[in-house]
């Protein structure tokens, strides 16, 4: 039973799953969880306009990567693997990065595909959901990308039959288009015109119209799971496998981008980090749940604790 640690490092958030892997005869794959963490770093800060990641993201990331190299080492971790998202793919100085983390967690970082991250995100999201259930289309909402993809599962492997990543996210939409606190309706407009132009092109590369289920993975839509549970803070174990109905998720939707920064601050179940990028990421929710109502008749998004970190982790062994 090899011991692994996964880390994603997205444009917002890093995060890290220590975790067991049992193998079993019939070929399927079980993790036990021994740590998750979680930090938001913002490493994708600016990188839009700028195209370079700044020099205080990247030490904020340095800081989160040592804390976890030192987590693994005293949690006896045998095999570790670290894939690095959309922020360093549109970096300049992506070699800055590089460097860092190979004198920090003495391994590579690798830069996956778009098409790799949403291969990983559904082996990870749908591993405890009934093949029945199936075909899925898995979302996963990021800081400055959203992964698209349609497959089926069959409890032993996933059949992966299109993917898409398109370059839209929370952090991405909100500093092109949500600039005022609270935004303005103009920039709400714009905001949900980006998305829905950009999240089209996803759409035309994955046909969604057999799916069945919706699995929304990441911490945008976890969050809105709270959110919609008005839980008193952060509960894994409420939101895995919950549901949220398309008309919640537009009526929460509508009630953060009306919220002034010190009202986002005060829900209970929001980590700081997100505070200043929920609004955001809550629109590209809100287009996905619209235009799967559309195509595939799927009228709410079941919300999964399980994503890329698990796909990751059992990539590994």
């Amino acid at each position: 039973m090899p011991r692994v640690a996964a880390i994603d490092c997205g444009t917002n958030s890093i995060r890290l799953l220590v975790a067991d892997v049992t193998v079993h005869d019939d070929g399927r794959r079980d993790l036990r969880d021994v740590y998750r963490g979680m930090r938001i770093v913002r490493l994708g800060q600016g990188v839009d306009a700028t195209g370079r990641l700044a020099d205080e993201a990247l030490e904020r990331t340095r800081a989160a990567l040592a804390d976890y190299a030192a987590m693994a080492v005293r949690k006896g971790v045998e095999k570790v693997r670290m894939v690095a998202t959309s922020a360093t793919r549109d970096a300049a100085n992506r070699e800055d990065f590089f460097a860092m983390v190979r004198d920090t967690l003495g391994v590579d970082a690798e830069v996956i595909s778009g098409d790799e991250e949403a291969r990983l995100s559904f082996t990870g999201a749908v591993g405890d959901l009934d093949p029945l259930d199936g075909p899925f289309v898995v979302t996963d909402v990021g800081g400055g990308s959203t992964e698209v993809v349609v497959g089926t599962w069959d409890g032993v492997r996933a059949d992966i039959a299109a993917a898409h990543s398109a370059d839209v996210g929370c952090v991405r939409l909100t500093e092109r288009c949500l600039r005022t606190d609270p935004p303005t309706d103009e920039e709400v407009r714009e905001a949900e015109k980006v998305a829905r132009q950009v999240l089209d092109e996803a759409f035309a590369a994955v046909d969604c119209s057999g799916a069945r289920t919706w699995v929304g993975v990441a911490g945008t839509v976890t969050t809105l799971s709270a959110i919609a549970q008005d839980l008193p803070e952060y509960d894994p174990a409420a939101i895995h496998l919950s549901r949220i109905s398309q008309s919640k998720v537009e009526r929460i939707t509508e009630e953060l981008l009306g919220m002034t920064h010190e009202e986002r601050s005060a829900i209970g179940s929001m980590h700081p980090g997100r505070v200043d990028v929920i609004g955001g990421g809550a629109l590209v929710v809100k287009v996905l749940a619209e235009e799967l109502a559309e195509r595939a008749g799927i009228t709410g998004v079941t919300v999964s604790e399980h994503d890329i970190l698990d796909g990751i982790a059992l990539s590994i062994s």
